[in-house]
């Protein structure tokens, strides 16, 4: 098959879609705009508690850039709606479509399937930041006493209507929010390789909130691990398992938390 005429100048307007947010992302985050996230993380990671992290559908990879990797940090848990299939009552075909991250009655469940401890911060990331689990995580962590940062689009979750009974989305719920700078439904660029045309109109392509999110949970694991090096201590962070030494580092770091986080599905 050949490239057609228009694909170059989508690939470079796409690239200037991503490349415009970075930098707004950046230019933020120099001025201190993640200062609040970072500090309500790093005060329970020196405490000894655990960032639990929690994304449905898409967003499920903010998390997986949260909990687990390289270069992360080690007192991070990944909650998923799979642990209510894999650990929990649900049956298996309730893993698929979107129902359970419109529900927002699987939260208790979900809450009891997971190893949440006290002093635990919720980092919470949701494009829409209306869905049921999502808003209803963010409510009864709130409740529970833990504090909440939600990683979520301003601009499309004012445009939609909440699904939670409370009539609350994430961003009314969190003590921090932190804008993905995605717009009205994600995609940034109509077919003819124009910008997105209307704040009011989604566009056809090229949907860029996970690529700004990841961005964004990789600023605040710098951040944390960077505060906490500046307060004298080593920041417990994870080494490549593909690495000489990678996994008897982490292995040995893990200990620590051993029946807090939870690695794998």
């Amino acid at each position: 098959m050949i490239t057609t005429a228009a694909f170059p100048a989508l690939v470079g307007g796409y690239a200037d879609q991503v490349r415009s947010r970075l930098d707004a992302l950046t230019e933020m985050a120099v001025a201190g705009g993640l200062d609040a996230a970072v500090d309500l993380l790093t005060r329970a990671v020196e405490a000894g508690a655990v960032i639990q992290a929690f994304g449905t559908g898409h967003s499920e990879a903010f998390a997986m850039e949260i909990a687990g990797r390289a270069g992360g940090l080690i007192p991070t848990n990944k909650i998923a709606l799979r642990d209510l299939v894999l650990r929990g009552s649900r049956p298996l075909d309730a893993v698929h479509g979107s129902s359970l991250e419109r529900d927002s009655s699987v939260v208790d469940e979900l809450w009891n399937l997971s190893p949440i401890g006290p002093g635990d911060v919720f980092v919470i990331a949701s494009n829409s930041g209306v869905n049921g689990s999502v808003v209803g995580l963010a409510i009864l962590a709130k409740q529970k006493g833990h504090g909440v940062v939600a990683v979520t689009s301003l601009r499309h979750t004012q445009q939609v209507a909440p699904k939670h009974p409370s009539g609350r989305r994430l961003c009314d719920v969190a003590d921090v929010v932190v804008d993905n700078l995605a717009p009205y439904g994600d995609a940034t660029l109509a077919l003819s390789g124009q910008a997105h045309a209307s704040e009011s109109a989604p566009a056809d392509i090229g949907a860029i909130s996970s690529i700004t999110s990841a961005f964004i949970a990789q600023l605040l694991t710098i951040g944390v691990a960077e505060r906490i090096s500046a307060d004298g201590r080593v920041p417990p962070l994870y080494l490549s398992a593909n690495i000489p030494g990678g996994d008897a580092h982490n292995a040995e770091l893990e200990r620590l938390y051993e029946g807090r986080i939870r690695r794998g599905v």
